[in-house]
């Protein structure tokens, strides 16, 4: 937990907002332990009411809410208390959202389920952050679905709420993550939610050059500075003039190119090859890479002084086998809607053929999955796909179902235990699927860490004096 010390955290209101009582409980609780002075309202009207007799310096609110959702609980609290910081908290972290929340003016974006402790940390920043940050607010509803992020994991809802910071503001971005993540997805959307949505986007994939073609496309030349060079001809950084340049793969770049792009991104200006003047352009870069930067820094493979301007704001995007079967049966889905046959007769996909997909590695990572079921809607029958419909290499390659491990006392049924000792294992088989996180498992099992506490006592106070055969099945 947070030292109230060092947040001076009994001077700050903080009104919490959820529709389900748990839900509220669960940050209420600790912010009150934390000492700040908490309210709770359970749906977004009560908590504009309180909001218009109590100003509050954060404000916790939900997103999915029936009476008053919370985006309008944003809206309604920027327009009536501009000092205040709003943490959005919502169970679907996804880029819609996330921009939705930071463009209506929200301080950050949770999603759930989330560490209290970094919860307490990010109120504990709100509270302290005294100055006014007045968020671009936008006068229309942006239509975010042809972003093609799909995915509700952890990892992505924090690449998520970073990609709606890039695009409020002018930073050079670094995206990182392997080959087939969805780098260039993350580049469009931030270039597409930005100020410069109506300027070029124009993307070039460094490793796909020579050095000297790489120069001259994107700086551009003179007439007779190489052989060919017929004419004067500008390069790609003054043909995207008020727009974005995505680089990708930009570990494959040589050090003279690095240093060429250093004075692009510190003097706003190129040199065309062969040219004495230098020209001003007003051209974002987006870095790519899928190759730790930082690593070849330390070898002296990259520059240095390049790498930080590049890397103002880092996004990483992990790989798909770190996303999780939900993740990856959303994508699938979303690619079946793309390469459905028929719009009358969509394909779907059979179970066994979706846990197949779950357990495979995905070495390209999402381009590979959108390979894969492109594939299966081609060879597919009757508009449905099986294990038999998936490429050879996956079926060959995902390893059988392994069974789950075995916990201590986790078993129900082999001894005919009794109700309390039901109970005891219930309790550790949470414990056992939540990895030992006690708050967790006290959410999913509706009690508190205190109650958890005595079941391991009791757990231990078992262990230590073990039944005998006789009182564990009853006397003859």
């Amino acid at each position: 937990m947070i030292d109230v010390s060092e947040t001076n955290s009994r001077f700050h209101k903080v009104l919490v907002v959820d529709d389900e009582r748990g839900a509220r409980m669960t940050l209420e609780v600790p912010l009150r332990l934390s000492g700040y002075d908490v309210s709770a309202a359970a749906g977004g009207r009560e908590a504009i009411a309180l909001g218009q007799g109590k100003n509050f310096d954060v404000v916790l609110t939900d997103i999915y809410m029936p009476d008053l959702n919370g985006l309008e609980v944003v809206r309604e609290f920027r327009r009536m208390s501009p000092d205040t910081k709003i943490i959005a908290v919502t169970a679907q972290g996804s880029l819609e959202i996330a921009l939705q929340a930071i463009e209506e003016g929200a301080f950050d974006f949770i999603a759930k389920p989330f560490n209290i402790d970094e919860v307490l940390a990010l109120v504990g920043r709100a509270a302290r952050h005294s100055a006014t940050t007045q968020a671009a607010v936008s006068g229309h509803e942006h239509d975010f679905s042809a972003s093609g992020l799909i995915g509700h994991s952890p990892q992505m809802a924090r690449a998520y709420k970073l990609t709606a910071h890039a695009a409020r503001s002018n930073a050079t971005v670094l995206i990182e993550g392997e080959s087939g993540v969805g780098k260039e997805l993350i580049a469009r959307a931030i270039h597409r939610h930005s100020s410069r949505a109506n300027r070029p986007f124009i993307a070039v994939n460094c490793s796909a050059m020579t050095e000297t073609l790489l120069e001259s496309e994107l700086f551009g030349h003179t007439r007779g500075s190489f052989t060919g060079a017929a004419a004067d001809r500008p390069g790609l950084f003054e043909s995207a003039d008020g727009g974005s340049v995505f680089l990708d793969e930009l570990s494959a770049t040589s050090q003279s190119f690095q240093a060429s792009l250093l004075r692009v991104l510190q003097e706003k200006e190129v040199r065309r090859i062969g040219a004495a003047v230098a020209r001003k352009v007003d051209t974002r870069v987006i870095g790519a890479t899928n190759v730790n930067l930082e690593e070849m820094v330390e070898r002296g493979a990259f520059r240095s002084d390049l790498f930080y301007r590049l890397s103002v704001l880092t996004i990483t995007l992990p790989p798909l086998r770190e996303r999780g079967a939900e993740d990856i049966a959303l994508l699938a889905h979303h690619f079946l809607k793309k390469y459905g046959r028929e719009p009358g007769a969509p394909v779907r996909v059979g179970e066994d053929a979706l846990d197949l997909l779950s357990r495979y590695p995905w070495p390209g990572n999402v381009r590979e999955l959108e390979n894969s079921i492109e594939y299966a809607v081609a060879v597919c029958n009757d508009h449905l796909i099986t294990i038999n419909d998936l490429p050879q290499r996956i079926v060959e390659r995902a390893a059988p179902p392994s069974a789950p491990a075995a916990h201590p006392g986790v078993s129900f049924i082999d001894d005919r235990p009794s109700l309390a000792e039901m109970e005891r294992r219930y309790v550790q088989l949470i414990l056992a699927e939540t990895d030992g996180n006690k708050s967790r498992a006290a959410e999913i099992l509706g009690i508190d860490r205190r109650t958890i506490y005595r079941y391991l006592e009791s757990a231990v106070e078992r262990d230590a004096n073990p039944p005998s055969d006789a009182t564990r099945h009853g006397n003859a």
